[in-house]
């Protein structure tokens, strides 16, 4: 069986960590995800999708996102149910993360210039002697790599 969900979305409130109680962290949050196409009058609709993680990933998605920062995920979804306080049987259904990564951070969001001052500056990797990868755009805007040593 194949359980594989990859997914890129918007956080729609602050991660929440918790720890179980023998301490490992976990963090859940929920993702808003535009569908590609427009209903019959015309509105694009978005899904909600709701994520955990644990341990060292999840104090780091709490520590670095927030409520509106733009992740990926890939993962796994699950079920589970539970009983509400009420009495009632819940069903949740939410995708367990293997892997989020961070497309926009707290840091990015607000303060832009810190944090492009703390990536490091260094030699570009493209523009060094002796790489020859030339890398061009056609008419129609795909990317040409020009390289005798790439076989496709």
């Amino acid at each position: 069986m194949i359980n594989r969900v990859v997914l890129v979305g918007r956080m729609t409130r602050d991660p929440e960590l918790r720890r179980t109680s023998s301490g490992a962290a976990v963090t859940s949050f929920s993702l808003a995800i535009n569908r590609n196409f427009s209903s019959a009058n015309g509105e694009r609709q978005t899904d909600f999708i709701n994520c955990i993680v644990w341990n060292k990933a999840a104090e780091n998605v709490e520590r670095y996102c927030s409520k509106g920062s733009l992740v990926g995920v890939e993962g796994r979804i699950q079920s589970r149910q539970y009983d509400a306080q009420d009495g009632t049987k819940r069903t949740v259904v939410e995708v367990v993360c293997d892997s989020v990564q961070f497309l926009e951070t707290k840091a990015r969001e607000s303060n832009p210039q810190q944090f492009m001052d703390s990536i490091p500056v260094g030699q570009d990797p493209f523009n060094t002697p002796g790489n020859d990868l030339d890398v061009g755009m056609n008419e129609k805007n795909y990317i040409i790599l020009d390289d005798p040593d790439i076989q496709f």
